[in-house]
This record gives structure tokens, C-alpha cells and sequence, in this order.
């Protein structure tokens, strides 16, 4: 995937990419595999910020990731896990939404990989999961603490499984999303939520479902895909 590097220029995806932080802005949408579980559906009357259930088992997919990709995955340097909510921090994780979104391709795990669930991070192609991962990626890079970068698995408004990544700020939880342009706190999405990761350890998922029902048996890299 990408251009072919020379000594003096970057590969064709990161130019691509690095263009697109600075000026892009457009719409993705992406499906992930089918969902059983009941969840949490975001509500206006539950507040800005998410409440917790529990543990939850962490989803296949970033046990998988965190093995290929440890420097992705080490502890929290920084206890701070909710971020000023000032208007440049904002406009900074609108730009980075926007930007990556516009970047990365839509295309599934079969079409890339020839896997059914296989979280990385995309150069340029990737599925829900390989946008949110890229975000959580860029923000660390620019100084956000990991430990308000949350992946999280939810429900999308058709039932589907999908994973978007889950910002802690002093405003409430917002999430950054492919399937769409804006960023938004997370009860103004049509999701159920299911998991995220805990802003304590990286390694630890909460489970966001009340009924505490069964394991997602496919979901964003729950259970082990087949080929």
C-alpha cells in the first residue's frame, strides 16, 4: 500500500496523508461485522460523559494489534485522562477527524487482508477500527494523552458492529468517527455502546452496557477471526 519511496521523498500515502492533516474534510462511511449483544443507547438525558459497568474482556483485534504494535500499547506515561476542552484543543481534534477520515479509503479486512477482523494501522485503506487506531496515533503524536484517546466498540443505527475512538475532555466524551465528517459528544450518536478501553490501562476494557449481557460474539474484533 502507498507510493514507492525514494532518498529525497516520502511514500505516496504519507505525502498523502500529511496533506490531507492540513486540508482535508469529507464524509466515510463503513459497516463492521453483525452484533448480538444488548447495549447502553446514547441518550441526551444520560449526560456528557460515559458511565461504566464493569470489565469487559478486551476485543481479539487489539490484543492482536497491541502484539504487533507494543510502542501502540505501553502504560500511560500521563495520569491526565480528561483534556481542557478549550476551543484550539476542539478545532484540533475536528482537523484530525476531518483529515483522516479524507485520508484513508474505506475498504474491509477481507478486501485488504483476507481476514475477517484485522486491527492496524492503515496507510491507505483501512476499515473502523484502522481510522480510530490512526486518530489515537496522530493525537499521541501532537501531545495528547493516551489515557483520554479511548478505543471503543459500539452498535451503529443499524445494528451493525463498528469501533470509533472515544476522547475524554473536561466538556464530556466525544467521539471521532469515519462514518461521519463532525465530531460529536457521544449521546448525540445514533450508537449503542458496548466497550472501551479504560482510561486507567491501556490493556483493560469496561464494559458500557448496563444489562452486563452475554460477550459481543462478533464485534470489532472480539472474537478471533477466520480466514
Amino acid at each position: 500500500m502507498g507510493g514507492v519511496a525514494s532518498r529525497h521523498r516520502r511514500p505516496r500515502g504519507q505525502r498523502r496523508l500529511s496533506l490531507a492533516l492540513a486540508f482535508g474534510a469529507c464524509l466515510i462511511a463503513m459497516a463492521g461485522a453483525r452484533a448480538e449483544p444488548q447495549a447502553v443507547k446514547a441518550s441526551s438525558s444520560i449526560g456528557d460523559f460515559m458511565r461504566v459497568y464493569g470489565q469487559a474482556t478486551a476485543p481479539y483485534g487489539w490484543v492482536q494489534f497491541c502484539q504487533s504494535n507494543p510502542v501502540q500499547c505501553r502504560e500511560w506515561r500521563s495520569t491526565e485522562s480528561r483534556v481542557p476542552a478549550t476551543s484550539q484543543r476542539l478545532a484540533e481534534l475536528d482537523a484530525v477527524n476531518r483529515a483522516i477520515n479524507t485520508a484513508i479509503q474505506p475498504a474491509t479486512d477481507i478486501e485488504v487482508y483476507g481476514v475477517t477482523e484485522y486491527w492496524t494501522l492503515p496507510s491507505t485503506r483501512g476499515d473502523c477500527e484502522d481510522y480510530a487506531l490512526l486518530k489515537r496515533k496522530v493525537l499521541i503524536e501532537r501531545g495528547w494523552p493516551a489515557a483520554a484517546l479511548l478505543m471503543t466498540v459500539v452498535r451503529d443505527e443499524t445494528g451493525d458492529g463498528h469501533a470509533v475512538l472515544t476522547v475524554r475532555t473536561s466538556n464530556g466524551d466525544y467521539v471521532l468517527d469515519n462514518k461521519a465528517p463532525d465530531m460529536k459528544l457521544w449521546h448525540a450518536t445514533p450508537y449503542a455502546y458496548v466497550m472501551r478501553q479504560s482510561y486507567l490501562n491501556p490493556h483493560v476494557w469496561v464494559s458500557l452496557d448496563p444489562s452486563q449481557g452475554a460477550e459481543p460474539s462478533a464485534i470489532a474484533g472480539v472474537r478471533k477471526p477466520g480466514r
